[in-house]
């Protein structure tokens, strides 16, 4: 049986308040209860100034005397003595320009600095414009989440999320609400992503599916390693051939009520990886110790589709997962190899590390060919040329509909996941060609480009349809807990695709 903390994060009890913020305040214990302010550039704002007020502080005086930081995501800690106090705690919250961006920084700081409380209570964003409401919501729900992490009895686990949050004043309740659910999603992705190896192989991961398939109300479909072979999906049964666990793919539809033939319909694929040590063109060492999180793209089109009915998504949306293990052995296939796709283009293998678009491959011709989407957009830890490219703050984004690109952008810039338009250079097309085959799977000697020449190979596969392809190579994985981001997968594009799912029609 799944673990539920695995696919149902811990979240918050969340809620929104047209009360006056006294009564709010009498509602929780003072001892166990934080009461958050902003401060920003012009100081302390009126409802911040109340809120003080209400547990006999001044706000000029608390700003003279503990001189806290405006800069975003600073919090300063104010502990107050026992007595008649309706909080026993107040978190000055620098909040910087109060831009969305700095807001979603400003939430993630207040999250992580209450996790393990029973309530929080705070005015920040009050009456801001949505999108930063939107932000301080995705950011402190965020700042909450924490990895989950196998322990034995003897270890003390990681706080959990503060138990209620309680927005006090005029906020758009079914703003946070959906903001809420998008961070829920992305804290799924990661979940999936930090599972280790050893737990976490393809079969495991349509299991998963399965559970929140019939959770969400989609319909799932597995094929089984037989089933492959017999559909001619040539890159998973080349990528898994040497796997003591064979490849899968896993197909997940939501379909809105109301739907008809003019409701545009979108297929998500994402890479699926669960392990990958380079194959025969093996990895260093070092090179593996993130490996388990190769299948972040898989993941990450597992939570959107699991959250489209919750946030009534208005389009068809079709998920495929390509899941395979890159393992090494007798089995494995070869430089030199040449392998038949889903719908009969044959590709020569240049290196088995370049595994990622080989499976996405059959999943793009598949929904080409099968599935008639109006737009196929695929979504993988792909290259690192993306990583040195963007480094970890934006990812590419290649799409051959100025359109959708503009779209994707644009979704990333309202949930902070940030693209930047890449392009398909034509002149590289060439260093593809292969000898023996349709095409070769990487650019040949002198090629270079190799993020945009992974997605020139991937475009082969998505036929005449709109398409993109998000790289998250850079973006996908954090070395550290800091900010929005926790130790692990981060997620990446989860929010930022439900977004977009929900603006489209």
């Amino acid at each position: 049986m799944p673990d539920p903390e695995l696919l149902n994060p811990p979240t918050s009890d969340w809620s929104v308040q047209d009360r006056p913020l006294a009564d709010v305040l009498a509602d929780h214990e003072p001892g166990d209860l934080a009461l958050a302010v902003a401060v920003g550039e012009a100081g302390v704002d009126a409802s911040g100034a109340e809120a003080l007020e209400l547990v006999g502080l001044d706000a000029t005086s608390v700003r003279a005397t503990w001189e806290p930081p405006v800069a975003a995501g600073a919090v300063t800690a104010v502990p107050l003595a026992p007595g008649e106090r309706a909080a026993r705690t107040i978190l000055l919250v620098g909040v910087g320009t109060g831009s969305a961006a700095d807001l979603r920084s400003a939430g993630a700081a207040l999250g992580r600095a209450v996790r393990g409380r029973s309530a929080l209570v705070t005015t920040i964003g009050a009456g801001e414009p949505l999108a930063t409401q939107s932000a301080l919501a995705e950011g402190l729900a965020l700042g909450g989440y924490a990895s989950p992490r196998w322990l034995s009895d003897r270890t003390t686990p990681t706080p959990a999320p503060v138990a209620v949050v309680a927005l006090v004043g005029p906020y758009d309740g079914d703003v946070v609400r959906r903001s809420v659910r998008r961070a829920t999603a992305t804290m799924l992705a990661r979940n999936l992503a930090v599972v280790p190896s050893n737990t976490k192989n393809p079969a495991w991961v349509a299991a998963q599916a399965r559970t929140l398939g019939r959770r969400h109300g989609l319909d799932v479909t597995v094929w089984n390693e037989r089933e492959l072979r017999a559909g001619g999906f040539g890159g998973l049964l080349a990528v898994g051939a040497a796997s003591a666990t064979p490849p899968r793919l896993v197909r997940l539809d939501w379909t809105p009520e109301g739907a008809g033939a003019r409701t545009p319909h979108v297929v998500l694929v994402g890479k699926g990886i669960t392990f990958d040590t380079g194959g025969l063109d093996i990895k260093p060492a070092e090179g593996m110790l993130a490996m388990k999180t190769d299948m972040s793209g898989a993941g990450i089109v597992l939570s959107v589709l699991a959250a489209c009915r919750d946030l009534a998504v208005p389009v068809r949306v079709t998920g495929l997962l390509a899941l395979a293990e890159n393992a090494v052995g007798a089995a494995s296939y070869r430089p030199g190899d040449v392998i038949t796709h889903y719908g009969g283009r044959t590709v020569e293998i240049g290196n088995t590390d370049a595994e990622g678009r080989l499976v996405m491959a059959d999943a793009l011709a598949y929904a080409d060919l099968e599935l008639e989407p109006d737009v196929l957009l695929d979504i993988a830890t792909l290259t690192g040329a993306a990583r040195v490219a963007l480094g970890r703050s934006m990812a590419p984004v290649y799409a051959t509909d100025d359109a959708v690109g503009e779209a994707l952008v644009r979704a990333g810039e309202a949930t902070g996941e940030r693209l930047w338009p890449f392009p398909l250079v034509e002149d590289y097309r060439p260093n593809l060609d292969s000898d023996v085959a349709d095409i070769n799977h990487i650019a040949g000697i002198g090629g270079g480009a190799g993020s945009i020449s992974a997605a020139l190979f991937l475009r082969e596969f998505a036929g005449s349809r709109s398409w993109a392809h998000l790289d998250i190579a850079g973006v996908g994985r954090s070395d550290v807990d800091s900010g929005l981001h926790t130790k692990g997968g981060t997620g990446f594009g989860a929010r930022l695709l439900l977004h977009w799912l929900e603006e489209m029609r």
